[in-house]
Protein backbone atom coordinates (compact mmCIF):
# COMPACT_ATOMS: atom_id res chain seq x y z
CA UNK A 1 0.00 0.00 0.00
CA UNK A 2 1.56 3.48 -1.13
CA UNK A 3 0.74 6.46 0.61
CA UNK A 4 2.24 9.88 1.55
CA UNK A 5 3.59 8.63 4.76
CA UNK A 6 5.18 5.38 3.27
CA UNK A 7 6.51 7.44 0.81
CA UNK A 8 7.97 10.45 3.49
CA UNK A 9 9.80 7.43 5.66
CA UNK A 10 10.58 5.12 2.70
CA UNK A 11 8.49 2.13 4.62
CA UNK A 12 6.20 -0.61 3.09
CA UNK A 13 3.28 -0.37 5.54
CA UNK A 14 1.63 2.83 6.29
CA UNK A 15 1.94 1.40 10.01
CA UNK A 16 4.39 3.20 12.56
CA UNK A 17 4.90 2.14 16.50
CA UNK A 18 4.59 4.80 18.59
CA UNK A 19 6.95 5.85 21.44
CA UNK A 20 6.08 4.26 24.69
CA UNK A 21 8.14 4.50 28.01
CA UNK A 22 10.24 1.68 29.06
CA UNK A 23 8.56 -0.18 25.99
CA UNK A 24 9.78 1.33 23.09
CA UNK A 25 13.64 -0.29 22.84
CA UNK A 26 15.54 -1.41 19.49
CA UNK A 27 14.00 -4.80 19.98
CA UNK A 28 10.35 -3.83 19.34
CA UNK A 29 11.79 -0.96 16.94
CA UNK A 30 13.47 -3.27 14.44
CA UNK A 31 10.72 -5.72 14.88
CA UNK A 32 8.01 -3.38 13.74
CA UNK A 33 10.89 -1.89 10.98
CA UNK A 34 11.59 -5.81 9.93
CA UNK A 35 8.09 -6.37 9.00
CA UNK A 36 7.54 -3.36 6.90
CA UNK A 37 6.17 -0.15 9.32
CA UNK A 38 8.10 2.15 11.44
CA UNK A 39 9.63 1.22 14.69
CA UNK A 40 10.49 4.04 17.51
CA UNK A 41 12.82 3.72 19.91
CA UNK A 42 11.43 5.55 23.21
CA UNK A 43 14.38 8.25 23.56
CA UNK A 44 13.81 9.41 27.57
CA UNK A 45 13.46 6.25 28.33
CA UNK A 46 17.25 5.87 28.10
CA UNK A 47 18.83 7.15 31.22
CA UNK A 48 21.52 9.45 29.44
CA UNK A 49 22.21 10.38 25.60
CA UNK A 50 25.29 8.01 25.60
CA UNK A 51 22.31 4.83 26.84
CA UNK A 52 20.41 6.57 23.19
CA UNK A 53 23.66 6.06 21.23
CA UNK A 54 23.97 2.87 22.34
CA UNK A 55 20.70 1.66 21.82
CA UNK A 56 20.33 3.28 18.19
CA UNK A 57 23.47 1.32 17.28
CA UNK A 58 21.55 -2.12 18.53
CA UNK A 59 18.51 -1.26 16.49
CA UNK A 60 21.20 -0.67 13.44
CA UNK A 61 22.34 -4.44 14.34
CA UNK A 62 19.05 -5.86 14.25
CA UNK A 63 17.58 -3.83 11.32
CA UNK A 64 18.26 -2.68 7.80
CA UNK A 65 15.23 -0.82 7.95
CA UNK A 66 14.22 2.87 8.75
CA UNK A 67 13.34 3.34 12.03
CA UNK A 68 12.81 6.75 14.21
CA UNK A 69 13.30 8.14 17.75
CA UNK A 70 10.65 9.48 19.66
CA UNK A 71 11.23 12.55 22.03
CA UNK A 72 8.67 13.44 24.07
CA UNK A 73 8.85 17.28 25.77
CA UNK A 74 6.79 17.24 28.94
CA UNK A 75 6.65 18.58 32.50
CA UNK A 76 8.99 16.20 34.37
CA UNK A 77 10.62 15.56 38.02
CA UNK A 78 14.15 16.42 36.11
CA UNK A 79 14.82 18.02 33.04
CA UNK A 80 16.18 15.37 30.76
CA UNK A 81 19.23 16.35 28.52
CA UNK A 82 17.38 17.49 25.36
CA UNK A 83 20.73 18.32 23.46
CA UNK A 84 22.58 15.25 24.28
CA UNK A 85 19.72 13.31 23.36
CA UNK A 86 19.31 14.98 19.64
CA UNK A 87 23.04 14.84 19.33
CA UNK A 88 23.02 11.36 19.80
CA UNK A 89 19.88 10.93 17.25
CA UNK A 90 22.03 12.98 14.61
CA UNK A 91 25.24 11.20 15.31
CA UNK A 92 23.59 7.86 15.19
CA UNK A 93 22.41 8.61 11.67
CA UNK A 94 18.70 8.33 12.53
CA UNK A 95 16.66 10.41 10.12
CA UNK A 96 13.23 10.20 11.64
CA UNK A 97 11.87 11.39 14.88
CA UNK A 98 8.86 11.33 16.78
CA UNK A 99 8.27 14.38 18.80
CA UNK A 100 5.14 14.66 21.36
CA UNK A 101 4.18 16.75 23.87
CA UNK A 102 5.24 20.28 24.02
CA UNK A 103 5.88 22.75 21.13
CA UNK A 104 9.39 21.18 19.46
CA UNK A 105 10.28 24.54 17.87
CA UNK A 106 13.36 25.15 19.92
CA UNK A 107 15.07 22.16 19.04
CA UNK A 108 13.80 22.31 14.91
CA UNK A 109 16.48 23.88 13.59
CA UNK A 110 18.90 20.88 14.81
CA UNK A 111 16.86 17.96 13.35
CA UNK A 112 16.31 19.63 9.88
CA UNK A 113 19.80 21.24 9.72
CA UNK A 114 20.35 17.35 9.76
CA UNK A 115 18.03 16.33 7.30
CA UNK A 116 16.13 14.49 9.88
CA UNK A 117 11.96 13.83 8.99
CA UNK A 118 9.41 14.92 12.09
CA UNK A 119 6.52 13.37 13.03
CA UNK A 120 4.67 15.70 15.58
CA UNK A 121 1.77 14.05 17.98
CA UNK A 122 -0.93 16.46 18.35
CA UNK A 123 -4.08 16.01 20.48
CA UNK A 124 -5.93 18.94 18.25
CA UNK A 125 -6.23 20.59 15.07
CA UNK A 126 -4.72 23.60 16.20
CA UNK A 127 -1.71 21.98 17.64
CA UNK A 128 -1.46 20.06 14.37
CA UNK A 129 -1.33 23.34 12.17
CA UNK A 130 1.25 24.59 14.61
CA UNK A 131 3.38 21.62 13.84
CA UNK A 132 2.53 22.58 10.04
CA UNK A 133 4.10 25.67 10.60
CA UNK A 134 7.03 25.13 12.22
CA UNK A 135 8.21 22.96 10.01
CA UNK A 136 7.16 19.59 10.70
CA UNK A 137 7.07 16.92 8.14
CA UNK A 138 3.89 14.97 9.12
CA UNK A 139 1.66 15.20 12.10
CA UNK A 140 0.52 12.39 14.15
CA UNK A 141 -3.55 13.17 15.52
CA UNK A 142 -4.29 11.57 18.98
CA UNK A 143 -7.67 11.19 19.38
CA UNK A 144 -9.52 11.21 22.84
CA UNK A 145 -9.20 6.98 22.94
CA UNK A 146 -5.45 7.20 22.99
CA UNK A 147 -3.63 5.93 25.63
CA UNK A 148 -1.34 8.20 27.68
CA UNK A 149 -1.70 11.78 27.11
CA UNK A 150 -5.02 12.80 25.00
CA UNK A 151 -4.86 16.28 25.67
CA UNK A 152 -8.06 18.44 27.28
CA UNK A 153 -10.19 18.53 24.78
CA UNK A 154 -11.59 15.12 24.76
CA UNK A 155 -12.17 15.21 20.76
CA UNK A 156 -12.66 11.72 19.32
CA UNK A 157 -10.99 10.21 15.87
CA UNK A 158 -14.17 10.15 14.03
CA UNK A 159 -14.84 13.67 13.95
CA UNK A 160 -10.41 14.60 15.13
CA UNK A 161 -9.57 13.10 11.67
CA UNK A 162 -11.57 14.51 9.07
CA UNK A 163 -11.07 18.28 10.82
CA UNK A 164 -7.42 17.53 10.67
CA UNK A 165 -7.45 16.96 7.00
CA UNK A 166 -9.58 20.04 6.35
CA UNK A 167 -7.15 21.86 7.49
CA UNK A 168 -3.65 20.31 6.92
CA UNK A 169 -1.10 20.17 4.03
CA UNK A 170 1.26 17.78 5.24
CA UNK A 171 0.21 14.14 5.89
CA UNK A 172 -0.94 13.04 9.11
CA UNK A 173 -1.67 9.21 10.56
CA UNK A 174 -4.30 8.39 12.85
CA UNK A 175 -3.50 7.79 16.48
CA UNK A 176 -5.26 6.42 19.40
CA UNK A 177 -7.95 3.68 19.00
CA UNK A 178 -5.72 1.84 16.35
CA UNK A 179 -5.57 -1.73 16.34
CA UNK A 180 -5.83 -3.53 13.17
CA UNK A 181 -7.41 -3.67 9.37
CA UNK A 182 -10.43 -1.64 10.36
CA UNK A 183 -8.85 0.88 12.17
CA UNK A 184 -6.22 1.17 9.15
CA UNK A 185 -9.30 1.54 6.65
CA UNK A 186 -11.26 3.69 8.81
CA UNK A 187 -8.29 6.17 9.13
CA UNK A 188 -7.37 6.14 5.64
CA UNK A 189 -11.02 6.88 5.00
CA UNK A 190 -11.64 9.97 6.82
CA UNK A 191 -8.36 11.31 5.44
CA UNK A 192 -5.23 10.31 7.32
CA UNK A 193 -2.42 8.56 5.30
CA UNK A 194 -1.55 5.78 8.14
CA UNK A 195 -1.62 5.03 11.70
CA UNK A 196 0.53 4.73 14.59
CA UNK A 197 -0.46 1.99 16.97
CA UNK A 198 0.84 2.01 20.65
CA UNK A 199 -1.02 -0.30 22.88
CA UNK A 200 -1.47 -2.87 20.16
CA UNK A 201 1.90 -3.23 19.88
CA UNK A 202 2.59 -3.41 23.22
CA UNK A 203 0.91 -7.28 22.94
CA UNK A 204 3.55 -8.67 20.52
CA UNK A 205 5.88 -11.22 20.85
CA UNK A 206 8.85 -8.67 20.60
CA UNK A 207 7.42 -6.29 22.95
CA UNK A 208 10.48 -6.16 25.92
CA UNK A 209 7.89 -5.96 28.72
CA UNK A 210 6.81 -8.39 31.19
CA UNK A 211 3.95 -10.96 30.39
CA UNK A 212 1.95 -10.27 33.10
CA UNK A 213 1.51 -6.58 31.22
CA UNK A 214 0.92 -8.41 28.02
CA UNK A 215 -1.72 -10.81 29.21
CA UNK A 216 -3.09 -7.60 31.18
CA UNK A 217 -3.76 -6.10 27.77
CA UNK A 218 -5.65 -9.72 26.30
CA UNK A 219 -7.88 -9.39 29.31
CA UNK A 220 -9.37 -5.95 29.41
CA UNK A 221 -12.27 -4.71 27.39
CA UNK A 222 -13.04 -1.29 26.23
CA UNK A 223 -14.17 -0.53 29.85
CA UNK A 224 -11.01 -1.14 31.75
CA UNK A 225 -9.31 2.34 31.01
CA UNK A 226 -9.41 5.56 33.99
CA UNK A 227 -8.51 9.04 33.45
CA UNK A 228 -6.26 10.53 35.90
CA UNK A 229 -4.51 13.76 36.44
CA UNK A 230 -7.59 15.64 34.85
CA UNK A 231 -6.91 18.09 37.86
CA UNK A 232 -3.48 19.25 36.98
CA UNK A 233 -4.95 19.24 33.22
CA UNK A 234 -1.76 16.24 32.65
CA UNK A 235 -4.38 13.86 32.30
CA UNK A 236 -3.77 10.69 31.38
CA UNK A 237 -5.38 6.84 29.84
CA UNK A 238 -4.15 4.54 31.85
CA UNK A 239 -5.73 0.73 32.54
CA UNK A 240 -7.39 0.33 36.07
CA UNK A 241 -5.59 -1.19 38.54
CA UNK A 242 -5.36 -0.92 42.25
CA UNK A 243 -2.84 2.50 42.47
CA UNK A 244 -5.39 3.78 40.07
CA UNK A 245 -8.13 3.40 42.43
CA UNK A 246 -5.81 5.13 44.73
CA UNK A 247 -4.99 8.23 42.73
CA UNK A 248 -8.63 9.01 41.96
CA UNK A 249 -9.50 8.72 45.77
CA UNK A 250 -6.59 11.40 46.53
CA UNK A 251 -8.38 13.62 43.14
CA UNK A 252 -11.55 13.10 44.51
CA UNK A 253 -10.46 13.74 48.16
CA UNK A 254 -8.22 16.74 47.96
CA UNK A 255 -10.10 18.45 44.68
CA UNK A 256 -8.81 21.80 43.60
CA UNK A 257 -6.05 21.55 45.99
CA UNK A 258 -4.23 18.44 44.48
CA UNK A 259 -0.96 18.56 43.70
CA UNK A 260 1.48 16.83 41.87
CA UNK A 261 3.19 15.79 44.92
CA UNK A 262 0.22 14.32 46.35
CA UNK A 263 0.01 11.42 43.54
CA UNK A 264 3.78 11.04 42.76
CA UNK A 265 3.87 7.64 44.43
CA UNK A 266 1.43 6.56 42.04
CA UNK A 267 3.06 7.75 38.73
CA UNK A 268 6.44 8.62 39.01
CA UNK A 269 9.46 5.70 38.24
CA UNK A 270 6.70 3.45 38.47
CA UNK A 271 7.38 2.08 34.75
CA UNK A 272 10.34 -0.58 35.15
CA UNK A 273 8.48 -2.05 38.34
CA UNK A 274 5.27 -2.68 35.83
CA UNK A 275 7.36 -3.34 32.04
CA UNK A 276 10.11 -5.13 33.39
CA UNK A 277 8.93 -6.85 36.75
CA UNK A 278 5.60 -7.14 36.15
CA UNK A 279 4.62 -5.69 39.22
CA UNK A 280 0.89 -4.86 38.38
CA UNK A 281 -0.04 -3.01 40.69
CA UNK A 282 3.09 -0.67 41.36
CA UNK A 283 1.71 2.36 39.88
CA UNK A 284 -0.42 3.82 36.89
CA UNK A 285 0.26 2.78 33.58
CA UNK A 286 -0.64 4.35 30.00
CA UNK A 287 -3.38 1.96 28.43
CA UNK A 288 -5.76 2.94 25.67
CA UNK A 289 -9.17 1.89 24.92
CA UNK A 290 -7.99 -0.17 22.15
CA UNK A 291 -7.55 -2.72 24.74
CA UNK A 292 -11.02 -3.66 24.04
CA UNK A 293 -9.29 -5.15 20.32
CA UNK A 294 -6.63 -6.92 21.40
CA UNK A 295 -7.22 -10.59 21.74
CA UNK A 296 -3.65 -12.13 21.11
CA UNK A 297 0.10 -11.91 21.26
CA UNK A 298 1.25 -12.20 18.00
CA UNK A 299 4.97 -11.43 16.06
CA UNK A 300 5.62 -8.03 14.84
CA UNK A 301 5.72 -9.41 11.53
CA UNK A 302 2.29 -11.92 11.90
CA UNK A 303 0.38 -8.71 13.07
CA UNK A 304 1.52 -6.05 10.35
CA UNK A 305 1.04 -8.75 7.54
CA UNK A 306 -2.67 -9.79 9.00
CA UNK A 307 -3.70 -6.07 9.34
CA UNK A 308 -2.66 -5.12 5.47
CA UNK A 309 -3.83 -8.34 4.20
CA UNK A 310 -7.61 -7.74 5.89
CA UNK A 311 -7.13 -4.44 4.66
CA UNK A 312 -7.12 -5.03 1.59
CA UNK A 313 -10.11 -7.59 1.92
CA UNK A 314 -12.01 -4.83 3.36
CA UNK A 315 -11.09 -2.45 0.63
CA UNK A 316 -11.55 -4.53 -2.22
CA UNK A 317 -14.08 -7.27 -1.37
CA UNK A 318 -16.66 -5.44 1.16
CA UNK A 319 -16.61 -1.82 0.45
CA UNK A 320 -16.59 -2.18 -3.25
CA UNK A 321 -19.16 -4.37 -3.64
CA UNK A 322 -20.79 -2.40 -1.70
CA UNK A 323 -21.41 -0.13 -4.67
CA UNK A 324 -22.71 -3.24 -6.71
CA UNK A 325 -22.76 -3.09 -10.70
CA UNK A 326 -21.81 0.13 -11.92
CA UNK A 327 -24.55 1.36 -14.25
CA UNK A 328 -23.98 3.84 -17.47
Amino acid sequence: MKTRITELFAIQHPIIQGGMHYVGFAQLAAAVSNAGGLGIITGLTQKSAADLANEIAHCRDLTDKPFGVNLTFLPTVASPDYPGYIKAIIQGGVKIVETAGRNPQAYMPYLKDAGIRVIHKCTSVRHSLKAESIGCDAVSVDGFECGGHPGEDDIPNFILLPRAAEELKIPFVASGGMADARSLVAALALGAEGMNMGTRFMATKEAPIHENVKQALVAATELDTRLVMRPLRNTERVLNNAATERLLEKEAALGKNLKFEDIIGEVAGVYPKIMLEGQMDAGVWSCGMVAGLIHDVPTCKELIERIMQEAEALIRGRLEGMLGARRD
